[in-house]
């Protein structure tokens, strides 16, 4: 090859990683600065309970915000509390003939309770103040559940991590699908530990969260390794941009999947991270309330991954050479 031939591919690698940079860039902040810039409520959960006239005047009020809230009606303040609790629903407003009480779950999101809070208990019924009981606390440790947003990038990363080893280290098949599920089970022990028992972030099962936790890795790991598996290491980068770049700013778990643009949150709910955090909140302050979904999700990422694993594994293992048959010299004849 001409001195002249490599400078021109040279240039060539040297435009492209500076043309790449710029697109990582803008990729990056759509991703992550976008759906922050846009958060407002989107067909957002709300209980209305109370006598019909009293209901329906609180419907038209809500009403009037087009598209923000998808109103769910109760008889009564007790059925609204379940509803909460089986997060059916984030909040609602009960209308008794004493007032208006609005019931909030700050578990369920800290920013929707907010949110609420700052909708209607500025609102008065007759002259009488809106009384605010959250329903759900959010756990003592973590109160405006910040503990609990910042775990997930550190999840998603010791996810990436294990499936980065597992390809770079060559194993294969079972053995890789083993280091995955040993790396996962380990992590959900040392993740609850921090954020449970240290941290005091999570209020729920231990060994619930720590499940919930080592699913979140195996899902987000075994997604790495089986892409390897099938495609090779350009695998390792399509990982990185479901996993990290999309996973964890659409997951919403920093305020709620219903306050992200359209079809932001839904998207998110299907990638581990979203699933994760849903699943997080459910066992640590609901006892298992709608957490099914999200865990099947997880379920559906770990099985999808940890069979491609095998499969890249077993279509890439080099088939056995054939030896030569050995000749066995013939015994020498006796003298």
């Amino acid at each position: 090859m001409s001195a002249n031939a490599t400078a021109f591919g040279a240039g060539r690698r040297t435009i492209a990683a500076m043309a790449l940079i710029p697109v990582v860039v803008a990729l990056t902040l759509w991703a992550f600065a976008w759906p922050a810039a846009r958060t407002a409520p989107r067909d957002l959960p709300i209980g209305v309970a109370g006598p019909a006239p009293a209901a329906a005047a609180v419907e038209r009020g809500l009403a009037r915000h087009e598209g923000a809230f998808e109103v769910h009606r109760y008889e009564d303040g007790a059925a609204a509390r379940a509803a909460i609790e089986d997060r059916r629903v984030y909040g609602a407003v009960v209308v008794t003939p004493g007032g208006t009480e609005l019931l909030t779950a700050s578990a369920a999101s800290p920013v929707v309770a907010g949110l609420l809070r700052e909708a209607f208990a500025a609102q008065a019924t007759g002259g009488t103040p809106v009384e605010v009981t959250d329903v759900v606390a959010a756990p003592a440790g973590d109160p405006r559940g910040a503990v609990l947003s910042s775990s997930l990038l550190p999840l998603a990363l010791a996810g990436a991590a294990a499936g980065v080893v597992v390809t770079l280290l060559g194993l294969r098949g079972g053995r890789a699908a083993g280091a995955l599920a040993g790396a996962a089970a380990l992590a959900g022990v040392v993740g609850t530990a921090l954020a449970h028992s240290w941290l005091g972030a999570l209020g729920g099962n231990w060994w619930a969260e720590a499940g919930v936790l080592g699913l979140t890795v195996l899902a987000i790991g075994s997604a790495f390794a089986g892409l390897a598996a099938l495609i090779g290491k350009p695998g390792l980068g399509l990982g990185a941009l479901l996993m990290i770049l999309l996973g964890n700013p659409f997951s919403g778990v920093a305020s709620a999947p219903e306050l992200l643009p359209n079809p932001v949150g839904v998207i998110g709910g299907w990638l581990p991270p979203g699933a994760a955090g849903s699943a997080l909140r459910s066992v640590s302050s609901f006892d298992g309330a709608a957490a099914g979904g999200p865990l099947l999700v997880l379920a559906l990422w770990a099985a999808a991954g940890l069979a491609a694993t095998v499969a890249g594994g077993m279509r890439s293992r080099p088939a056995p050479v054939e030896q030569p048959p050995v000749a066995v010299p013939a015994p020498a004849r006796a003298g």
